[in-house]
Formats: C-alpha cells, sequence, structure tokens
C-alpha cells in the first residue's frame, strides 16, 4: 500500500511539473501587417501576407513552417504550406512574408462576381509551426478585410496595358 501511494504522489509531482513547464513557453503574437499583390506575370498573380511575429519568451523560439489558406468573397482561392525555418529571438520582433501564388483561372472566379475593385472582402487563415525548447506549438492566425486591387493590377489597366502593346 506504501509503494502505490508513493507511485501515485511521483505521478502527480510529474504531471504538475509537466503542466507548469508548458505555462512557462508564451504563445508569441502574430499580427498581420499587410496583404498586397507583388506581381502579375503570365501564370497569375503573386501575394504576399505579411506578419510580425514578437516572441514574448526569455529564449529564442524557431518556425519550422506554415500553412495558410486565403477566401476572397467567400470563395477558396488558394492554399498553401512550406517548410521554412526563420528564428524569433527573444523580447523581439520578426518580420515574416508568406508567399500566395493564384492563377489566372481562380481570377476569373473573383471577376465573374463584379467585385468592388476597392474593397474586396476576404479571409485569411493561416498557422505557424514553432519549435520552443520545452516542445513544438501551432501558433493560429486569422483575419478579416477588404482588399482594394492597385490601379496598375486592375483589369481595365492591363487591357489598356495590351491595346497598346497590340497596336503597335
Amino acid at each position: 500500500m506504501k509503494k502505490f501511494s508513493y507511485s501515485l504522489l511521483l505521478l502527480l509531482l510529474i504531471s504538475l511539473s509537466m503542466a507548469g513547464c508548458t505555462s512557462f513557453v508564451k504563445q508569441p503574437v502574430v499580427t498581420v501587417k499587410d496583404l498586397s499583390v507583388v506581381s502579375v506575370d503570365g501564370r497569375g498573380a503573386g501575394m504576399e501576407l505579411y506578419l510580425g511575429v514578437t516572441n514574448p519568451n526569455a529564449f529564442d523560439v524557431k518556425l519550422l513552417g506554415y500553412n495558410y489558406d486565403l477566401k476572397v468573397m467567400a470563395l477558396p482561392l488558394a492554399k498553401g504550406e512550406a517548410r521554412e525555418e526563420i528564428s524569433f529571438p527573444s523580447k523581439a520582433e520578426t518580420d515574416v512574408r508568406i508567399p500566395i501564388k493564384i492563377t489566372f483561372a481562380e481570377l476569373l472566379e473573383i471577376l465573374k462576381r463584379r467585385p468592388n475593385m476597392d474593397a474586396i472582402p476576404y479571409q485569411v487563415s493561416a498557422a505557424l509551426d514553432l519549435d520552443t525548447p520545452l516542445g513544438k506549438m501551432a501558433v493560429p492566425v486569422t483575419r478579416n478585410g477588404t482588399y482594394s486591387i492597385p490601379k496598375q493590377y486592375r483589369p481595365s489597366s492591363l487591357l489598356n496595358r495590351l491595346s497598346d502593346l497590340l497596336g503597335r
């Protein structure tokens, strides 16, 4: 009976210490700074999700990878993931850029709905996979907002450039 109570006490102490260790790791604060079109080419549009990651811990935390899901006007537009290592120093903010590629076929689905080019609603969901001294952690990121397509990337501007090119 005494051996059972010592085992139970030891198990309880181990459980409490493990639970206490996870409270030493604070979840980094992730802010979405921007979502922007950075290029348009023959395959589609390139966008970037620009994040600021602040590590409040007294130790460095490392990004192992991420995944994302972008919806525009409630339509699934782009999904992706990547394995990329970035170190987040203690008590500092680090910028992270997540590239997003959108094909012209996907863009046409959006344009069929005739959106207001100055306020297209979007929702982005992402997760950052982190490695800490006490194990792995996933940090969710979500943002709802509207996006204004820059004038040079709007269909009317692109068609004008194309007609100028063909007219020469």
